[in-house]
């Protein structure tokens, strides 16, 4: 009894910070909680944030970025206008600062992205081009990038947001000048420049089946069969609560996954038209919980981006007014009720 009286004694006072000599030497240190990617890792898969380079010199934001993910994905940085403004004329700072700041935490970078409708320089989008001068135009791009960031990246999006809802080409300057063909294109020119990066076809509101994601497949399925280097399909799941949960998001993956390829949640985020209440934040988290246990269930489902992960640097009160608080941190950096059911799933 007193030795059990003394080692509790030994106990409180190393608790207090009073103890000295062995007691306080072989005091424990306190236990950390694992991370989010720490949680991922166990099930073989990553867990990631997107980040972007004006938010980089807040130091309370960057502590997180840093801890809790082993993925990263640069929101603008390698998008054309960033990284080519002027025709030939190539400026990496933006996409390199990710990439030291991955490297300097022990992350990977998923590169985001090389062919886009959107965020194009004015030199590309104010005048008409052939054929044969845009493909040597874009060939270059890709290229150029590829060959910029090789064995620096996990993946790229090759092509992003290729079709309309209803499953026809979007109309881009891509497609308009070059046809579909521009998609086997680009992934052949990525994989030349980088024979070791996973590339991807990226695109939102294609979680669940239907004629968007119908479209995917039949390309997939198509590329495949044509050898070009496909590797995976990426999942934005920008997801909104007034518009219902994707409910065959699980099925959906798995159909990807039997053509041969991986499959990534690769820009999460779930709105909710403000104000958050208690109820929304709520099911919001069961929405978390649900599409990363989706991405669970599916071997070849690789891992799990957030779009950020704190409301403060969100994209979305800017796109849609009214709406926003869809990220698992708030604007304080606090985590909220998803951060727990993320948490939870991962277990």
């Amino acid at each position: 009894m007193r030795l059990r009286l003394a080692g509790a004694l030994a106990a409180v006072l190393v608790t207090a910070g009073l103890a000295t000599g062995p007691a306080a030497q072989a005091a424990p240190h306190p236990v950390r909680q694992p991370t989010l990617a720490g949680l991922a890792e166990r099930h073989g898969r990553y867990f990631g944030s997107a980040t972007d380079n004006p938010e980089l010199t807040d130091s309370a934001y960057t502590r997180v970025l840093g801890g809790e993910f082993d993925m990263i994905t640069p929101g603008n940085g390698m998008k054309w206008y960033a990284t080519e403004p002027q025709q030939g004329v190539f400026d990496w700072t933006a996409g390199d600062q990710i990439v030291d700041l991955a490297r300097g935490n022990r992350q990977r970078v998923r590169a985001h992205t090389l062919v886009w409708h959107s965020q194009l320089p004015d030199w590309l989008t104010s005048r008409q081009w052939t054929a044969s001068e845009l493909r040597a135009v874009l060939k270059k791009h890709i290229t150029t990038e590829v060959r910029h960031y090789r064995g620096k990246v996990y993946s790229w999006d090759v092509v992003n947001e290729a079709f309309n809802e209803d499953g026809s080409y979007r109309d881009t300057l891509w497609y308009r000048t070059l046809g579909p063909g521009y998609i086997a294109d680009a992934l052949r020119w990525a994989h030349r420049a980088d024979p070791h990066a996973r590339l991807y076809l990226n695109d939102y509101n294609i979680e669940a089946t239907g004629p968007k994601s119908d479209a995917y497949y039949r390309l997939a399925k198509d590329l495949k069969a044509a050898g070009v280097p496909l590797d995976g399909i990426g999942f934005q799941a920008h997801l909104t609560l007034q518009y219902g949960y994707p409910t065959t998001l699980e099925d959906n993956l798995r159909r990807f996954s039997r053509l041969g390829l991986d499959t990534a949640l690769t820009e999460v985020d779930v709105r909710m038209q403000l104000p958050a209440t208690a109820e929304k934040l709520a099911e919001q988290a069961t929405w978390y919980r649900d599409v990363t246990a989706a991405c669970l269930a599916v071997r070849r489902c690789v891992g799990v981006t957030i779009w950020d992960y704190t409301d403060k640097y969100s994209w979305i009160p800017a796109v849609f007014p009214g709406e926003g608080a869809a990220l698992p941190w708030d604007e304080e950096l606090r985590p909220k009720p998803a951060y727990r059911a993320l948490r939870e799933a991962l277990r």
